[in-house]
């Protein structure tokens, strides 16, 4: 139960992050955009008698069914939640504090704080297993089923959106929106792979039991022991191996610091960990 409650505090998080970007920056420069809007504008201008609202709607349900279908119904359901809170301080945003213009007519500059902070924003959401819904699902699911990255996968499909709008609306603000494509894919891409560091701690000490039993039952991570020889004094030791996130490589640092300073502890930075107590091997 708690982790569902700390799961939705991070998505209303990023939500609210996303909001600042699109509001503040990104909407009031109507810069065109990828995604399912820019798709819904699209068609809309193709077919004035079809209302952007609806296309979006038909849109969002076919995907939402899909995202059940492919990823699960927990990914769904916290979707279908990220994509009517997000509408919901979109709109409460623009009633508090309505914006007639950017902060600047500088496009390069609405563009690229408002993508960056959006960014941030949706990469804290994806990695929350939610998505803000539209293109948002299919770059999910491509992500499941092939080894692109998420925002690789986001960049791709919102390119051919981004070409479709530039073709409609005009090449100066689809090429723009080219930009914004292309640097959300990799602020999400790092983002992402930082919140899935972790950190490969190796340790030879007198007291690597004491050390272990830190690891087992303070940490709640698990530990491997390795027999070992030394090359010097031709003497047997053993080795702990041990997989962290940072908080708790810092913990164990503190702590091996304490009990035996003389311990020597070797650390290498790990991109991604698949198994038991990390993320499923797919």
């Amino acid at each position: 139960m708690f982790n569902n409650y700390k799961r939705i505090a991070f998505i209303l998080l990023g939500l609210l992050i996303m909001t600042a970007g699109l509001g503040v920056f990104i909407i009031p420069s109507k810069l065109a955009s990828g995604g399912l809007t820019g798709f819904s504008l699209v068609l809309n201008h193709l077919f004035p008698s079809l209302s952007v609202g609806s296309i979006m709607l038909i849109g969002n349900i076919f995907l939402f069914i899909l995202g059940f279908l492919l990823i699960g119904k927990q990914f769904g359901g916290y979707t279908i939640f990220s994509s009517l809170t997000l509408s919901a301080f979109l709109d409460i945003f623009a009633r508090i504090f309505p914006m007639q213009s950017a902060p600047t007519d500088d496009l390069f500059i609405n563009l690229f704080f408002g993508t960056l902070i959006s960014s941030v924003g949706m990469a804290i959401v994806f990695h929350q297993d939610a998505s803000t819904g539209g293109t948002d699902i299919l770059a999910k699911i491509v992500t499941k089923y092939t080894t692109l990255d998420i925002g690789k996968a986001l960049m791709v499909i919102d390119v051919f959106v981004v070409i479709m709008a530039s073709m409609v609306f005009g090449v100066r603000l689809g090429l723009y929106a080219l930009l914004g494509v292309l640097m959300n894919g990799f602020i999400i891409d790092n983002l992402i792979m930082g919140f899935k560091r972790r950190f490969l701690v190796v340790i030879m000490s007198e007291k690597n039991d004491e050390i272990y039993q830190f690891v087992d039952e303070t940490l709640e991570r698990g530990a491997t022991l390795y027999h070992a020889e030394g090359a010097y004094e031709r003497q047997d030791k053993y080795v702990l191996h041990t997989i962290l996130n940072k908080s708790q490589y810092i913990q164990l640092k503190q702590h091996v610091h304490r009990i035996d300073p003389d311990a020597l502890l070797s650390v290498t930075t790990v991109q991604e960990v698949f198994g038991e107590g990390f993320a499923e091997l797919r």
